[in-house]
């Protein structure tokens, strides 16, 4: 039997003995069903908007100026409202998300993925229902809110769920599955391309699978021992650790998440609690690095590669056909990073990843630059080096940005900010997701190739972020980060100074004040 040896900040070892049970796996699986929506949905809609049929019916002077021969290849899609019916989504996602912090902690992380589940079936039968903008923006909505309520929940279920040598791996299958989403998305979009008028349909309500998966799923799954022990189930708590871990010697273990939510139970305002200078470590990197991963471009390359792609001169289906095959290395990529980010840890990823999305997002930049001008059409060979340069920047992305943005901000708050710091960061992502979402076209239209120069601008800075201020977080038990990583820190412990450290590795303030 494998058993994780700790020492803490005091000297004392610490043996948590834990197997890597089928139990965790099976709930890992089925949670991870929450990313299989969120990627269905950013890959069904960069299809979408490129198809000649829903934009005929909803966006008409954009399907105009797409055929028109001397139409400005930089502006052809730049809409106000087309871009609204792709960025809506992430206005309502951050709502749904301060919801489901609340929810989380209130009723569990288990109701909150079926809730999750229950707003996303919603939206993708009023999306494949639509016969006007309205409709189809209220389903956006909806899928948003399920979207905010499951990528709050489901990273944290896992991470409380998995034993500390394996969350890395475990956390990424959340990220594997939005992967295997927006593959999925692209093969549906590609067949129903064809299918004319109603291929679009069939592609926007294909988000009810996933839904469906992860609604039926829940019921076969545990909740976390610490959602439980927080909601003073401490029976069920005890009982449910045994089974998860797969040992009867879990005293430990159970100990230390009592002790935390003990302490938790005295911030009566979590949120208000998250301004104090201790929390500040944690806030600020949860999220820039959520921040951060949307400043790779990523939200340009995912959610708009169809149409980047016929910019480039690509006809409809040659360009489905590209996002298809630039989507398949995603998946590949995070399988890598499942097996690497436990043993190289979560920096080193960050670092070369950043490197390398630099390089390629740059010479995509320069090729565009030089080649790409207002009316013409690029020659072959350069849009196949595009698409291959595209390929190398989403390998980057899924074995770094893509997969970590979220498994970092799970693991590194104390219980008694946990859900409500992580929703901040999980908010953070989606009101810059939705700004990059409702820009990137305009910005496209005036700045053209300069676009992705001003996201190289930006990798470097998150190349320095990653090298200088975030500390590393592999196989740190997730209530021993203070201790362990943040007090220990070159930059953070400052902000450790006036503060004394209380039981489990919890930073308690000496006055005691409840925020």
């Amino acid at each position: 039997m494998p058993e994780l040896t700790l020492v803490d900040g005091s000297g004392v070892r610490r043996d948590f003995p834990a197997k890597l049970t089928w139990q965790v796996i099976v709930c890992t699986v089925i949670a991870a069903c929450g990313g299989l929506m969120f990627g269905y949905d950013i890959g069904i809609s960069g299809g979408v908007t490129g198809m000649d049929m829903f934009l005929e019916k909803f966006f008409p002077e954009v399907y105009v100026r797409k055929h028109q021969a001397k139409a400005n290849n930089y502006c052809k899609f730049s809409s106000q409202l087309l871009q609204l019916f792709t960025s809506s989504l992430y206005l309502a996602a951050i709502v749904g998300c301060f919801i489901g912090s609340i929810c989380c902690k209130k009723r569990g992380r288990k109701p909150t993925m079926q809730i999750a589940s229950v707003f996303f079936l919603g939206g993708a039968i009023l999306n494949a229902a639509a016969l006007n903008i309205g409709m189809l923006i209220a389903g956006r909505l909806c899928l948003g809110a399920g979207i905010g309520f499951g990528n709050q929940a489901v990273p944290l279920f896992i991470s409380e769920i998995a034993p500390a040598r394996y969350r890395g791996g475990l956390n990424l299958c959340f990220q594997l599955l939005i992967t295997i989403g927006i593959l999925t998305a692209n093969v549906v979009n590609y067949a129903t391309s064809k299918l004319h008028p109603y291929g679009w349909r069939i592609s926007l309500g294909g988000a009810a699978c996933p839904a469906l998966l992860l609604l039926l799923g829940s019921v076969m799954i545990v909740e976390t021992p610490t959602s439980l022990i927080e909601r003073g189930k401490n029976e069920e708590g005890l009982h449910t650790l045994k089974k998860i871990r797969g040992v009867d010697n879990v005293d430990k273990e159970y100990e230390e998440i009592s002790q935390a939510v003990e302490f938790s139970r005295q911030i009566r305002h979590p949120f208000k609690n998250l301004w104090k200078r201790s929390s500040r470590p944690q806030l600020v990197c949860g999220a820039l690095i959520q921040i951060f991963q949307q400043f790779t471009g990523i939200s340009v390359v995912m959610l708009y590669a169809p149409v980047l792609f016929q910019t480039m001169g690509l006809g409809e289906n040659a360009s489905l056909m590209s996002a298809l095959m630039t989507n398949t290395v995603k998946p590949i990529g995070t399988l890598f990073a499942i097996f690497v980010v436990d043993r190289f840890g979560r920096r080193a990823l960050l670092i070369e990843a950043a490197i390398q999305m630099f390089i390629s997002l740059g010479a995509i930049g320069v090729i565009l630059a030089v080649h790409l001008h207002s009316t013409n059409v690029v020659e072959k060979h350069y849009a196949v080096l595009v698409i291959v340069l595209v390929c190398v920047f989403l390998a980057g992305f899924a074995w770094s940005w893509g997969p970590l943005g979220w498994l970092i901000p799970s693991e590194i708050f104390p219980i008694e900010t946990r859900s409500a710091g992580f929703s901040v960061a999980v908010i953070m992502n989606f009101v810059f997701t939705f700004l990059v979402a409702q820009t990137f076209l305009t910005m496209l239209c005036h700045l053209r190739a300069g676009t992705f120069f001003l996201y190289c601008a930006m990798l470097a800075v998150m190349c320095l972020f990653a090298k200088y201020f975030l500390p590393e977080t592999k196989g740190v038990p997730i209530d021993e980060m203070v201790e362990r990583v943040w007090k220990q820190h070159w930059f953070w412990k400052r902000c450790y100074k006036d503060h004394d450290t209380g039981e489990g590795g919890l930073d308690k303030p000496k006055d005691n004040t409840i925020a």
